[in-house]
């Protein structure tokens, strides 16, 4: 074992592509690594705290990839152990593209960003759809607004940190405000 994200994406093919273009080497060291980044930590729980946004990615039945960006107040996004996020899915514009997704396969990827201070979280999981009488639908309660159709369950088989290069810095409104009470500059 290893790097559990390692191990999931770099397939026969990408290991491949490593290869042909130099960077197999530097990567191959992570698979003889004691198991690491298939738990998450106090690192990755603080950074999911903040986030007010994330991108899900799932696979439908024909196996096109599908990507929904999903919103909601900072921390709608929960860590509820190690190994388990979960969220309130907000009624949205009912086309239920993911939902079906996750029904006919349960494994998605969640793209988390940061962007004033240009780090992002990769995560890759199994995820599943609870209703709202399910028991744990009130661990994922938010305050206010958006109506709640349903939980969204995600067992975290893996995740990993990108480095900063190519993400330019973007500053939400409530981030601007804080920057120009403080005096600072983006």
């Amino acid at each position: 074992m290893g790097h559990r994200f390692a191990e999931i994406a770099f397939t026969p093919s990408v290991k491949r592509a490593q290869e042909q273009m130099g960077s197999r080497t530097a990567y191959a060291r992570f698979e003889h690594e004691p198991a690491h980044h298939d738990r998450l930590g106090a690192q990755e729980a603080g950074f999911i705290a903040v986030r007010d946004s994330f991108y899900l990615a799932s696979v439908g039945e024909t196996g096109w990839p599908y990507v929904q960006h999903r919103g909601g107040p900072k921390g709608f996004l929960r860590v509820l152990d190690e190994t388990t996020l979960g969220f309130a899915d907000f009624r949205g514009n009912r086309q239920y593209v993911s939902v079906g997704n996750i029904t006919q396969n349960d494994r998605v990827s969640l793209f988390l960003m940061d962007y004033p201070n240009r780090t992002r979280l990769k995560i890759l999981g199994r995820a599943r759809i609870i209703g709202a009488g399910h028991a744990a639908i009130d661990r994922l309660a938010v305050a206010g607004g958006a109506r709640v159709e349903r939980g969204v369950v995600i067992a975290v088989e893996a995740f990993d940190w990108n480095c900063p290069q190519h993400i330019a810095p973007r500053y939400t409104l409530e981030e601007l405000a804080a920057l120009a009470g403080a005096g600072a500059r983006p």
